[in-house]
């Protein structure tokens, strides 16, 4: 039926047709509807007022059982505010780092939340590497800025109690952890200040939790907590005193029986790219005491909401629904769930007329979600295409089915961001899916998608989030907000929802958000371009097509003292998928100098510079990010010795294709390879880094290896860490690792053994060789070295021991052996000069 006179007429979101379909047997579901004991735990949850926020300072760093006992156990309105994304770690599942990495992690913590019952936030602060106290960190992020995310998260949620993972006192620890305590504490009171942050007051309200405590953890500080200092610890390290409650976290939830160490393990094990959820030791089910030290705020004595009424009569006007929704859980049955509808829909009326707070609204969302699961209401709209090219035009395929006898009309499906709504009541029969079919116009003007904290450049400790409303979620809103409207028993319930793709059978919980991208997406074949002084080199930019008939024009760009040729060139894409690669010539300057370089198309007078970067993992659904398409250029001075490299991957990084971009043939290497057979030929070979830690066939095959070195090879292995390596990991050489590390990446760093040939050929290394690095110098530094290695450089952070096993060398038969670790898989691709240079002298050892 055209629906055309109920369309309103706005330029926003252009409607082209609507059909509605009554009986179809193709339905779509967002989500398993809940069962009858789900639906009577949410009652349960409605009926419970306490809240609690979780704080702590990565994805991983939660207590994921006691946030599973406190939701699923307690009914609390729970949350967990992770500082960071994690996007400073490490990869243990795949080659993303960083930003990638980052995105990866934000949706592992989602997928835990989704099992454990909390809820997720995020501040703005950039998880940029490890950090040994808070006073680094909290230069690094911008300390009020991150402050003002926290009192925000705090004014929105509004918590009775607020538990930090980690202590405020300073201890042995990462110093993200520590910062993510003292900004907690230091929040609690700031949230409730009026004069605090008040460009947030236009919307927010001030408020302060009861108490903020610590939860104490088992961690390397267990055993000997620092003089009256809880830092770590199981509860027989935390006396029983004022300010200390100990709780039993054990126990089982009441829907489904699964005991909450159990769902908490599988929340936990989400955290897939860490290694969690890979193995692993049995789930211990018995009790466990979990023990929370008073930070600030009122002791309590007995249990974390002691003093705080959890009940609807801390609300005016609350004590009637409570008595109400505890009527209605009493007579709940599971044979007939709809049966309550009528009674919540009265207590819907009564919360209705409760004066305006941020907890109530919050519990109307809670209770529309009960009415709907008593009805078995369930929507669901599926776009034809799960990505959407500026000007092009989707499909729409909306669905109700309701499962009650309880009369339903759908009256309305509306799209908030479009001012426009599709008007038409029909009504709804038990088990006859009625669906709506609409066609829409996205506007050319439309962005690409990009999350939300990456749309702009940021610092190097801060995101920047040009929204915001948008500080503390975690992703972004729906490219297209939808709101199914329906009339029950004389009531207007509205479900939000979103577009998303078709349900894959083989992941029916990994569908993909609706995502607006580039019909063509751009990118540099080489992530950093290296320049001889003044020289000249061909640059080349890969296109991809999303649609067909792509054409227009291809830029490349680049600052003031580089030239490029030619100007742009003309492109024509026919097909989706097919690639084409334009090349550039750009000449740089006659003297040193690091230069970002970008490219764009042009097509049809819009301008699209978006590469496509995926995020794959069977965990997950698929992440799609659209940054700039960006390169840098270097001018230095480099030279090589040596031409072909064999290159043995580790758990991932880009140091193969910084070694091509040095001018050297790069060979990839297994496990297999590593024969004086295969061997032979080649000048250098290269360990990935942690190759050791992740690869079962190295060990055997070091004998090989070595036999390489004694008839004149070089080998340069990259940092590995302590896991699972043994004394005599490295035979016949004798090294020992520890977990010092040299955070500051300005470090001085002093040159022990001037004339050695991998500081003199055939680069000279100096001083000026370790400027610009970034984020860290090194990482797992060797302690203890057999006596043929020689210590080449030392650094440390300010007031340590400067570290000299950064980088050791140990001739050994006609070649040299090298072991590094120095941060080289951070500052090649960040295209750090020196860091080539003295990289360069790596590999060329005895060539």
């Amino acid at each position: 039926m055209p629906l055309r006179d109920s369309v309103w007429n706005v330029p926003f979101w252009a409607a082209f047709g609507v059909a509605i379909l009554a009986g179809s047997s193709h339905v779509g579901h967002a989500a398993e509807p809940p069962t009858e004991g789900v639906i009577l735990q949410q009652m349960r949850s409605f009926a419970t007022m306490g809240s609690v926020l979780y704080v702590a300072a990565h994805p991983d760093d939660e207590n994921t059982q006691v946030i599973t006992y406190l939701a699923r156990g307690r009914g609390y309105r729970t949350a967990y505010l992770s500082l960071t994304r994690g996007d400073g770690g490490q990869n243990l599942l795949g080659p993303q780092l960083g930003e990638a990495l980052g995105v990866a992690r934000t949706q592992e913590l989602l997928a835990a939340r989704r099992l454990d019952g909390g809820r997720q936030y995020f501040t703005r602060a950039k998880d940029f590497g490890y950090s040994k106290n808070a006073e680094e960190t909290l230069s690094v992020w911008d300390r009020q800025a991150v402050l003002g995310d926290i009192v925000r998260v705090i004014r929105e949620f509004r918590p009775d109690v607020i538990i930090t993972r980690f202590s405020p006192k300073p201890a042995p620890t990462h110093g993200h952890h520590t910062a993510s305590a003292v900004l907690a504490v230091e929040a609690f009171r700031v949230a409730a200040d009026p004069t605090a942050f008040p460009e947030q007051l236009r919307e927010l309200s001030p408020w302060q939790a009861r108490r903020i405590v610590h939860n104490v953890g088992l961690g390397a500080a267990a055993a000997n907590p620092g003089a009256g200092m809880a830092v770590a610890g199981s509860p027989a390290n935390v006396p029983d005193g004022p300010g200390v409650v100990k709780v039993e976290v054990g126990g089982r939830d009441p829907v489904s029986g699964e005991s909450f160490a159990s769902i908490a393990a599988r929340s936990r094990g989400m955290h897939k790219t860490q290694g969690f959820g890979i193995g692993g030791p049995p789930v211990n089910e018995g009790s466990r005491i979990e023990p929370f030290v008073l930070l600030a705020g009122e002791a309590a004595t007995n249990e974390l909401l002691d003093g705080v009424d959890t009940t609807w009569n801390r609300v005016p006007g609350g004590a009637e629904i409570a008595r109400s929704i505890d009527e209605e859980i009493a007579k709940f049955t599971a044979q007939d769930a709809a049966a309550r509808v009528s009674a919540l829909l009265a207590i819907r009326r009564r919360l209705a007329a409760l004066p305006a707070d941020p907890i109530v609204s919050d519990k109307r969302e809670e209770l529309d979600r009960i009415i709907q699961a008593c009805l078995g209401l369930e929507v669901d709209t599926v776009v034809d295409r799960a990505e959407v090219v500026p000007g092009e035009t989707l499909k729409l395929r909306h669905t109700a089915v309701v499962r009650s006898r309880i009369p339903v009309r759908w009256t309305a499906v509306r799209y908030p961001s479009a001012r426009r709504a599709i008007n038409k009541a029909i009504e709804l029969r038990p088990n006859q899916p009625v669906v709506r079919e609409i066609s829409q116009a996205v506007p050319a003007s439309t962005q690409p998608t990009q999350p939300y904290w990456l749309r702009t450049e940021g610092t190097a400790g801060l995101f920047d989030v040009d929204d915001p409303s948008l500080i503390g979620r975690a992703e972004n809103p729906p490219t297209v907000p939808l709101e199914y409207v329906f009339e029950v028993g004389g009531q207007t319930l509205v479900i939000a929802g979103e577009p998303m793709s078709a349900v894959d059978p083989a992941k029916p919980a990994l569908r993909r958000r609706l995502e607006v991208i580039a019909p063509v997406s751009l990118r540099f074949v080489a992530g950093v371009r290296l320049f001889a002084l003044g020289a000249a080199s061909p640059v080349t930019v890969e296109l991809t097509a999303a649609r067909a008939r792509a054409a227009g024009t291809v830029r490349l760009e680049a600052p003031a003292g580089w030239a490029v040729t030619p100007a742009s060139q003309p492109f024509r894409l026919a097909v989706p998928g097919e690639h084409a690669r334009f090349t550039f010539t750009v000449t740089a300057p006659a003297r040193l100098a690091t230069a970002p370089l970008g490219a764009s198309v042009e097509i049809n007078g819009r301008r699209f510079n978006q590469q496509r970067v995926e995020v794959r993992y069977d965990h997950l659904p698929l992440q799609l990010l659209q940054p700039p398409a960006r390169a840098t250029a270097v001018s230095l001075e480099l030279a090589i010795r040596g031409h072909h490299i064999g290159y043995l991957p580790g758990a991932g990084d880009d140091v193969a294709a910084a070694l091509e971009q040095m001018g050297y043939e790069v060979t990839s290497l297994t496990g297999a390879d590593l024969t004086p057979e295969r061997l032979r030929g080649l000048d250098t070979v290269v360990i990935g880094i942690r190759a050791f830690n992740v690869r079962t066939d190295l060990a055997e095959r070091l004998p090989a290896l070595f036999a390489y070195v004694e008839a004149g090879g070089t080998v340069v292995a990259q940092y590995n860490t302590l896991d699972g390596l043994r004394e005599d990991w490295l035979a016949p050489f004798r090294l020992r690792l520890s977990r010092d590390r040299v955070t500051d990446e300005h470090a001085p760093v002093t040159i022990l053994a001037p004339e050695h040939p991998v500081l003199t050929t055939p680069n000279r290394i100096t001083a000026a060789d370790f400027e610009g690095w970034v984020q860290e110098r090194g990482l797992y530094f060797p302690d203890q070295w057999d006596a043929r290695f020689a210590a080449i450089l030392a650094c440390g952070d300010a007031g340590e021991t400067p570290l000299k096993g950064g980088l050791l060398v140990a001739r050994h038969g006609k070649g040299y052996f090298v072991y590094t670790s120095l941060a080289w898989f951070r500052q090649l691709p960040e295209a750090v000069p020196g860091a080539y240079r003295l990289f360069a002298n790596l590999v060329s050892l005895g060539k």
